[in-house]
């Protein structure tokens, strides 16, 4: 009868132990994951002494302001697709005083990769025909508009300097502090000037370990980039006496360095700028409604080239220094 009681009570004492094992198990529930949120936007502004893009000034060495809209939507964590719209000031010579760019893309990371293609549309509202004659050097007419407004330079310039371009990047991380990169961008017209262009570049970036500044949010990095832009020939409208049908413009490598320093949204960047496009080659390309004979007090015609016959030069394509202060903030990091 003892046997039988021990036997018992060792059962109970059994059973009950798994009985409180199994309501522990069920008692504790994994949490549910957490939400995806596909949608995310980013958006930021900026201003700096300079508007420098592939080497050539865009708001003739003045201070430029900028900001950007850019939705975002993440199909995975891995790949996202993204429009943008945004703004900066500008001095251009047919008077335009804005830049608008539409843009959009794909994104897609893939280990270490990040890959990037879509179209820029660059727009220039606001702008003036400046040439000051019936017709171009190839005979063709001219509307009133450009017939009354000239540069006193004698350049000349469309009144709609609008285009687009299609393009790729990729980009590599070695680890948290470099990674390079490569961008080849493609337009049909560059400058709605009827020359065919194409830009190349390779990009790298090395950011200082966290260590060195401590708690104090602050960080830094140190950037480059070499590029070479190629150009066809333009429209008549740019032609001159030798090359009635349009000029072949200069192709000319750019390239730039600087360092950045971080703290939460804002960076504030300096960076060093240049091109080896001579003056006079710059004139012919840019059209600059400032630029002169006499530059840095060399004579008249020091800057006589093929395709700018005139001897006009121009420095919006030479050696400048940036300062940019700018905020970066996307939604889903900033905002919540």
């Amino acid at each position: 009868m003892k046997k039988l009681v021990l036997l018992a009570t060792a059962l109970a004492m059994v059973s009950g132990s798994a009985l409180a094992a199994d309501l522990r198990v069920k008692a504790v529930k994994a949490p549910p994951p957490p939400a995806f949120d596909p949608w995310d936007f980013a958006f930021g502004a900026g201003i700096a002494n300079d508007y420098i893009f592939r080497g050539i000034t865009q708001s003739n060495h003045k201070p430029s302001v900028n900001a950007y809209f850019e939705p975002r939507y993440n199909v995975t964590k891995d790949f996202q697709l993204y429009v943008g719209l945004g703004a900066a000031s500008i001095s251009f010579p047919n008077r335009a005083a804005a830049e608008v760019d539409a843009y959009g893309g794909a994104r897609l990371t893939v280990g270490q990769f990040a890959f990037d293609v879509g179209a820029w549309g660059y727009l220039y509202p606001g702008g003036t025909c400046h040439y000051g004659a019936a017709t171009d050097t190839a005979g063709v007419p001219l509307s009133t508009e450009c017939q009354l407004n000239a540069l006193l330079n004698g350049n000349v310039i469309k009144k709609d300097l609008s285009f687009f371009e299609v393009y790729g990047k990729v980009n590599y991380t070695f680890n948290d502090n470099f990674s390079m990169g490569g961008n080849v961008y493609y337009t049909p017209s560059f400058l709605n000037s009827g020359a065919e262009g194409t830009y190349a570049s390779i990009v790298g970036k090395a950011i200082a370990p966290s260590a060195w500044f401590g708690a104090s949010g602050i960080g830094m990095y140190v950037s480059g980039e070499f590029g070479r832009q190629w150009l066809g020939t333009s429209s008549s409208f740019y032609g001159v006496p030798q090359f009635p049908n349009g000029i072949n413009y200069a192709d000319y490598n750019t390239w730039n360095i600087g360092i950045g320093f971080t703290y939460k949204v804002f960076t504030l960047d300096f960076r060093y700028s240049d091109t080896n496009l001579s003056k006079g080659d710059c004139n012919a390309f840019t059209s600059d409604f400032s630029a002169r004979g006499n530059i840095n007090g060399t004579n008249l015609g020091t800057f006589v080239t093929p395709i700018n016959p005139t001897g006009v030069g121009s420095n919006w394509c030479g050696a400048a220094g940036i300062v940019k202060l700018s905020a970066d903030l996307t939604a889903m990091t900033n905002l919540k």
